[in-house]
């Protein structure tokens, strides 16, 4: 919600400013990023962990590729906020935001990760993905070239009688969908 874009705009910015992590260069404010949010919202989880009112981090799925024939795969994003390292919030957020993409009925995800970065490497093997891909000299930042790693995780399988993607609106006010949003709550390790 609106309420959540100026804190996820916080827990973003040091990435962009600080880390070759993500590519951006000019950090989102608060009004940016609820932009972003309302533009996959509807078809896409975004979720936040938020503790003592405060958000923790977030991640949300996101279109891989225009055409349509890409339509049963998504890519994967999460922050976590730099205080929260550590206490399972990244953990939680992705089991959470991979159960709702199964459920959505996508067949792959991937994490596209700019190397290095072990913690996200890491992180994406727990959960059973494998790297697909290196694109080497990816991109420039901050005076240095960075390669890109496209790590898959399968979802479901594909087969030639592929159902059409469940969007967040068809789904959310099942009790399904709630439990997937909540099924990464056991990975927390705030007090």
């Amino acid at each position: 919600p609106k309420r959540d874009a100026r804190q996820v705009a916080a827990i973003y910015l040091p990435y962009v400013l600080n880390t070759p992590i993500t590519f951006e260069t000019s950090p989102p404010d608060g009004t940016e990023m609820y932009g972003r949010m309302k533009k996959v919202s509807n078809m896409y989880p975004w979720i936040v962990c938020e503790h003592e009112n405060e958000v923790m981090g977030y991640s949300y799925g996101s279109r891989f590729r225009d055409r349509s024939a890409y339509d049963w795969i998504v890519e994967t994003t999460v922050y976590v906020r730099e205080a929260a390292h550590g206490l399972g919030v990244g953990k939680a957020l992705y089991a959470s935001l991979l159960e709702c993409l199964r459920l959505q009925g996508f067949t792959s995800a991937f994490g596209v990760i700019a190397l290095p970065n072990d913690p996200s490497v890491s992180l994406h093997e727990n959960f059973g993905f494998t790297e697909d891909y290196l694109m080497t000299n990816a991109g420039y930042k901050d005076g240095h070239w960075y390669d890109v790693g496209f790590w898959r995780l399968k979802l479901s399988d594909a087969s030639e009688n592929i159902l059409p993607i469940k969007s967040i609106d068809e789904l959310k006010s099942k009790r399904c969908f709630k439990n997937s949003v909540v099924f990464g709550e056991q990975f927390l390790k705030l007090s």
